[in-house]
């Protein structure tokens, strides 16, 4: 990257910094379980395609990594056809659900 203002430098560090952040939250759900290839790779691959008015269907295929991803953060979109209203709900539960805790949400006083 060729980057030269200030304000550009900063962003694609936050950029990098929060794709290293999702990793390794990914990672330790994992339980370290699987190489970088392989979680990234996987990821790569997990992709759905829409079916108007019926739902979306993997287009990906199943194996070890993909199976524990599902089971370590509780969503399922390997089925024939994920219900647009199931898609909904898994996407919902995204947004609700925090990954990392506060200190006042560890038991810990603040400082």
């Amino acid at each position: 990257m060729y980057l030269s203002r200030k304000d550009r430098i900063e962003a694609h560090f936050l950029t990098c910094f929060l794709a290293l952040l999702v990793y390794r939250i990914v990672e330790q759900g994992l339980e370290g379980s699987f190489t970088c290839s392989e979680i990234l790779g996987a990821l790569r691959q997990m992709r759905v395609g829409e079916i108007k008015g019926e739902g979306f269907r993997p287009l990906y295929v199943r194996d070890a990594v993909t199976d524990a991803l599902h089971a370590a953060f509780g969503f399922r979109t390997d089925f024939e056809i994920v219900p647009t209203r199931q898609m909904r709900k898994i996407i919902r539960q995204t947004h609700h659900r925090s990954l990392i805790t506060t200190k006042r949400e560890a038991g810990k006083d603040s400082e």
